[in-house]
């Protein structure tokens, strides 16, 4: 699973990476070595020494005299929810193997529905960019029809005043566009990420008055109103919340998997704006209007 990398990340050795967010791979393979028997801090180790540098950078601080939690909380914000995962399964007395199953399988579930995302929306983010250049085209224009469209800009008062709107122009509508399509990526969270803490303390056998404690002094995420609506209707129907909540917790992923996708339909639309307000002007200011310019310059007046 990719995560985002920030920039220069490329030039450092793979150990050298702690800030990396979990790898549902990883997760996965670490439930495994656990169900075979294998200690965690030695899971962690064998991680490492296969070559996983998230397992190293855990494992020194595990040999460094760590808790296991707190080693791989260690690892920065992204590895958030697998510390709390790991510390209130410890907690509760849950099988860990099984409850790390359970991450691996939020986390690749994430990933999905955000990799789904970014794919429906580079295809408007990709022509807003293409778009952003036609200005400039149309000065390259108006020199290829014999037009000398850098001289009127850069030698005369009007042309001077085209360019410099139409410079203005242009950066007003990257920037705007850039804004829009920031707005419409997904972020790392997790969703649901809550209610499968949750389901792991309560898989324990606590109550769920405990069980919230337990996730709140863990680290997890605030209980949203969905997820207190699923503890209600636990409640009220005397049935197990932990699989309710797993299933609160699948369905708010998919529902985010399909918030996404309007995003993207909606980011079409709406990059337009600026396509109009800023892109389309500037293309007159630095294209059409310089090659005005030039004609009426050559054009003698007469009486």
């Amino acid at each position: 699973m990719t995560r985002r990398r920030p920039k220069g990340r490329g030039l450092r050795s793979r150990r050298s990476l702690p800030a990396a967010g979990p790898d549902a791979g990883t997760i996965l393979r670490l439930a495994v070595l656990l169900q075979a028997g294998i200690a965690p801090a030695a899971a962690w180790h064998h991680l490492a020494a296969a070559g996983d540098g998230s397992a190293a950078a855990v494992s020194t601080r595990i040999e460094a005299g760590a808790g296991v939690a707190a080693a791989v909380r260690a690892q920065g914000s992204a590895w958030a929810a697998v510390a709390a995962a790991w510390r209130i399964a410890e907690t509760v007395g849950a099988p860990l193997a099984a409850s790390l199953r359970g991450i691996a399988s939020a986390l690749d579930d994430g990933e999905r529905s955000r990799a789904e995302v970014r794919v429906a929306l580079a295809e408007p983010a990709g022509t807003a960019r293409l778009m952003s250049w036609l200005p400039l085209v149309g000065v390259g224009l108006g020199a290829a029809l014999g037009f000398d469209t850098l001289r009127t800009l850069a030698a005369t008062p009007a042309g001077i005043a085209c360019a410099i709107a139409g410079l203005a122009l242009i950066f007003t509508a990257r920037r705007w566009s850039s804004a829009l399509v920031r707005r419409a990526d997904p972020d790392d969270a997790v969703p649901g990420m809550g209610a499968d803490l949750l389901a792991i303390a309560l898989s324990g056998g606590v109550s769920i008055e405990r069980a919230q404690r337990i996730v709140g002094d863990a680290g997890g995420a605030q209980l949203d109103a969905e997820t207190r609506g699923i503890l209600t209707l636990s409640r009220s129907a005397g049935v197990p919340a932990a699989e309710l909540l797993r299933a609160g917790a699948t369905l708010a992923r998919h529902r985010a998997r399909t918030d996404g996708r309007l995003r993207a339909a909606r980011l079409s639309s709406r990059l337009l704006i600026p396509l109009g307000v800023c892109t389309l002007p500037a293309f007159l200011l630095l294209g059409v209007a310089p090659m005005l310019l030039s004609v009426l310059s050559a054009t003698p007046l007469t009486l």
